[in-house]
C-alpha cells in the first residue's frame, strides 16, 4: 500500500532517529507492525513512550532492547554514534530476519562497514538526512548497497518523504551531497547573521535587525516554494533596471560569491574525506 509502512526499529532514536520517527507519526502513514525505539539511558527512552504506537525501549533497563527491537522489524534504523556501529551490528545481527532492511542514519560510515558484519548480500541503505528533518522539510539522500532491492529503496524512500525530500545517489555521492544539504543549513544561517549584523550598521536595533533578516530569508524562500519559480527569475523580479536591488547584486556578484559558495562546498568534501580517512 502507498500509504503504508512495515515495522520499523530505531536503534538509537536521539535527535535525527527521533525526528524521523516522530515525521513518520506526524505523516499519519500507517505502520503495520508499529514502530520500537530503543536509547541507552531511561530518560530518553521517556520522551517517546507516551508517542502513540510507539514501543520505547530504554538499555539501561532491559539490555536485550536492540535484539527485541530488530526480531519483528521489517526495516532498522542504525541511528547509533558511528564508533558504535560495528558492535551494534555484531549484536543485532543473530536477530535479524531475512529481507529486514537495515539503514544507515550514521554519517561517515560506508556501506562496507556494514557488509563486513552483516555480509555483502544484506540489505543495506545509507542515509544522509539533514538537520530540518526535524520540522519536516528535510533533504535526504539515500545510498543503496548492492543487496537492496528497488522495493527496499521504495519503501526506505516513502519513510524519509514523510520528513520532507529524498535523492537518491551512488555512494560515491553521498559525501558531496551532505557538502549542500548536510551543511547547506549553517550556510543559510551564517547569511541570517551577517544580514543581521548589516540592519545594525544601517541603524535598527538587534531584534528588529534579526526580525527582518530572519523573516526575509523565511519569507523568500516559502514563496520560493510556494511559486515553483526558478529562483534567478525571482531574483530578476525584485531586481529592477538601475535601481537598488540590482546595485546591491553587483557588490554581491564583484565579490564572487559563486566561487565562495563553490570554495566552500569543496573544502567541506575535503574535510569529508580526511574524517573517513580517520584524519
Amino acid at each position: 500500500m502507498a500509504d503504508s509502512l512495515p515495522s520499523l526499529a530505531f536503534l538509537g532514536a536521539g535527535s535525527m532517529g527521533g525526528a524521523i520517527l516522530r515525521g513518520v507519526l506526524a505523516s499519519g502513514i500507517h505502520v503495520g507492525g508499529g514502530i520500537t525505539a530503543t536509547n541507552r539511558s531511561a530518560e530518553k527512552a521517556d520522551a517517546l513512550a507516551d508517542l502513540d504506537g510507539v514501543t520505547s525501549i530504554a538499555l539501561s533497563e532491559h539490555p536485550n532492547g536492540n535484539a527485541d527491537a530488530v526480531s519483528g522489524a521489517r526495516i532498522v534504523l542504525v541511528g547509533v554514534k558511528p564508533a558504535m556501529v560495528p558492535d551494534l551490528l555484531h549484536e543485532i545481527r543473530p536477530h535479524l530476519a531475512d529481507g529486514t532492511i537495515v539503514v544507515s542514519l550514521a554519517a561517515g560510515v560506508t556501506l562496507q562497514t556494514f557488509a563486513d558484519v552483516l555480509g555483502a548480500d544484506a540489505h543495506v541503505i545509507r542515509s544522509m538526512p539533514n538537520t530540518p528533518s526535524t520540522v519536516r522539510k528535510g533533504v535526504t539522500g539515500l545510498a543503496a548497497g548492492p543487496g537492496a532491492s528497488e522495493e527496499d529503496v521504495a519503501l526506505v524512500r516513502r519513510l524519509f518523504e514523510t520528513v520532507g525530500v529524498v535523492i537518491e545517489v551512488p555512494e560515491s555521492q553521498i559525501d558531496a551531497l551532505g557538502t549542500i544539504s548536510g551543511s547547506g543549513p549553517a550556510y543559510v544561517y551564517l547569511l541570517v547573521e551577517e544580514f543581521t549584523k548589516a540592519a545594525v550598521g544601517l541603524g535598527f536595533g538587534e531584534a528588529d535587525a534579526r526580525l527582518m533578516a530572519e523573516q526575509t530569508f523565511i519569507g523568500a524562500t516559502a514563496l520560493l516554494e510556494a511559486s515553483g519559480e526558478d529562483p534567478a527569475e525571482l531574483r530578476r523580479r525584485v531586481t529592477s533596471p538601475k535601481g537598488t536591488t540590482e546595485r546591491a547584486i553587483a557588490v554581491l556578484q564583484d565579490a564572487h560569491l559563486d566561487r565562495i559558495f563553490a570554495d566552500g562546498a569543496a573544502a567541506a568534501l575535503a574535510r569529508s574525506k580526511e574524517l573517513a580517512a580517520g584524519g
